[in-house]
């Protein structure tokens, strides 16, 4: 539904984007993850039509989304850094939506005073970074989106409205089959609520797969002996005579030809998000490093 094909888009001499592809599928929770400068941000400015890509083809449905108002009105966007108008409240900024969203329900945000509890007159600028977060949300899901794309969504939010906001979200999901776009360092977070992910590095795409899949095809393996042939590893630390591996395959597969070596002891442990994300991005290079010993 949503896709970038062969991107690339340079500022100068930088290049952020070297011939990225990214393939959002309708009604997906999509998580995009990479360490600081990998060029999320810059993909959703061309996601969201900001930017111009200096080649490759960004669609939505497959129409182009770049100086296209008609596509542009199917898709909310809500940045890390909130702006508003410097003296709009929230129902001046509620005029300021419908005239740009044709879907814009009227219904949908009086009931979500009750959600968020937020002033109806005063002025925006004047709320907390919590409260400016939680005013985003509430227009932004009020346009009743085909696609929102979150960037950093619930930074600033208490735990009870970081909850809440997420059941608003996967609700449409359910309900209307919005596709999400979410970046985020919280990969705990996202791990909870993507259904897919991109992990992105210098400007491209590593590795772009259903969550399940992804983790079912990384595993950690403990074991007393050293490890069978054939294995692709990632990663090896050893505690004592315990060997820790990160290991790419299937678990069954994994498994199986480790138990044909048959060692003292052997174990298959699934892996989180987080630990995957760190792998993939080149394991050791990618950890944390005590400078002080």
């Amino acid at each position: 539904m949503l896709n970038m094909q062969e991107v690339t888009k340079t500022f100068g001499d930088f290049t952020a984007l070297n011939h990225l592809s990214m393939h959002v599928p309708k009604g997906a929770v999509y998580g995009l993850v990479g360490p600081n400068g990998a060029g999320k941000s810059t993909a959703i400015r061309l996601l969201t039509g900001v930017y111009r890509p200096d080649c490759g083809e960004i669609t939505l449905d497959g129409q182009k989304i770049y100086e296209n108002p008609e596509v542009k009105t199917r898709i909310s966007y809500i940045p890390d850094e909130i702006f508003f108008f410097p003296s709009a409240s929230l129902e001046e900024m509620r005029k300021y939506y419908k005239g740009f969203y044709p879907k814009f329900d009227d219904e949908l945000f009086d009931r979500l005073y009750d959600v968020f509890q937020l002033p109806k007159k005063g002025q925006i600028r004047r709320f907390s970074k919590g409260m400016q977060k939680q005013a985003a949300f509430h227009l932004s899901i009020c346009t009743r989106p085909d696609v929102l794309i979150l960037d950093e969504p619930v930074d600033g939010l208490d735990p009870v409205m970081r909850r809440q906001v997420w059941s608003l979200i996967l609700s449409d999901v359910a309900q209307r089959e919005t596709t999400v776009l979410i970046s985020s360092h919280n990969l705990r977070e996202l791990e909870d609520i993507c259904d897919h992910v991109g992990i992105m590095d210098k400007g491209q795409m590593l590795l772009e797969k259903s969550l399940e899949s992804m983790q079912g095809n990384t595993v950690k393996l403990q074991m007393v002996g050293q490890p069978p042939e054939g294995l692709e590893i990632l990663h090896t630390s050893a505690s004592g005579r315990l060997n820790t591996l990160v290991v790419r395959g299937k678990p069954e597969e994994v498994q199986a030809k480790v138990a044909a070596c048959n060692p003292a002891y052997f174990d298959i442990l699934p892996l989180s998000l987080e630990e995957i994300f760190i792998y993939e991005l080149g394991g050791v290079n990618y950890e944390v490093k005590n400078i002080l010993l």
